[in-house]
């Protein structure tokens, strides 16, 4: 008997270490209401300073006239950028994230049995692509509108890639009417340091703007690996 407990160990262990997590994520989701709305979402191709990573927060009190969120994102690759075992036949392999976002907020305060809840719109988005060294920011804060539709693309292609050489992209399209405190910037660094700044990574581009009022924003920002990236393709799948 003990010997036989002893096998069905030994077999469970074996199946949990055959298990791994799961490599593909996808979520669609639409939101219409009135009351309080808090949501966080943090998505990450790989472990530590590497692959990509995407952080969204948002929350506030009023009216949810309309929220479409789409997200798409596959780990492909290795930490070291190697092609990962058991891919569905590619050329070039890659980690990516792709989200959309259509929303639009109104502010105000609500009351109900378990509280009264009073807080002005909050709307963050990070997009980090380790590949290149690149970083997108959006953020808004004690906003009383806010409408926005957001299309962000960011991906790391393998070392050595036969059909493509380019290393990484990430592209946003970004178009908000906002009614409160606007923050967006990007920046391009190095991924590896520099000896010949004392280890510090060199920074090849930055971008921040900082807005507070009523304000029509619209940007449209690419950073790319190399100049071989293909065409341009945020709209990957629209939010309707």
């Amino acid at each position: 008997m003990r010997k036989l407990i002893a096998v069905l160990i030994i077999v469970a262990m074996a199946v949990v270490g055959m298990a791994g997590a799961a490599n593909y994520m996808y979520e669609k989701a639409s939101v219409k209401g009135v009351g309080y709305k808090n949501v966080e979402m943090i998505i990450s191709t790989q472990s530590g300073f590497h692959g990509q990573k995407l952080v969204e927060k948002e929350s506030g009190s009023g009216n949810v006239i309309t929220e479409r969120t789409e997200l798409e994102a596959e780990r492909q690759l290795t930490a070291e950028g190697l092609q990962m075992p058991c891919i569905y036949p590619n050329t070039c392999a890659m980690d990516y994230i792709n989200f959309t976002k259509e929303a639009e907020f109104e502010y105000m305060p609500v009351s109900y049995q378990t509280g009264t809840y009073d807080q002005k719109w909050v709307e963050k988005l990070c997009v980090q692509n380790y590949r290149i060294g690149a970083v997108l920011t959006e953020m808004y804060t004690h906003a009383e509108h806010l409408q926005k539709t957001t299309e962000v693309k960011t991906r790391g292609y393998q070392n050595i890639c036969v059909d493509n050489c380019c290393t990484g992209v990430l592209e946003a399209n970004l178009n908000s009417n906002v009614i409160g405190v606007a923050h967006i910037g990007w920046l391009s660094r190095d991924p590896e340091p520099n000896r010949l700044l004392k280890g510090r990574h060199a920074e090849y581009g930055r971008s921040v703007e900082d807005l507070t009022g009523v304000f029509a924003i619209q940007k449209f920002i690419q950073l790319w690996g190399n100049s071989t990236c293909g065409a341009i393709s945020v709209d990957w799948l629209p939010c309707i």
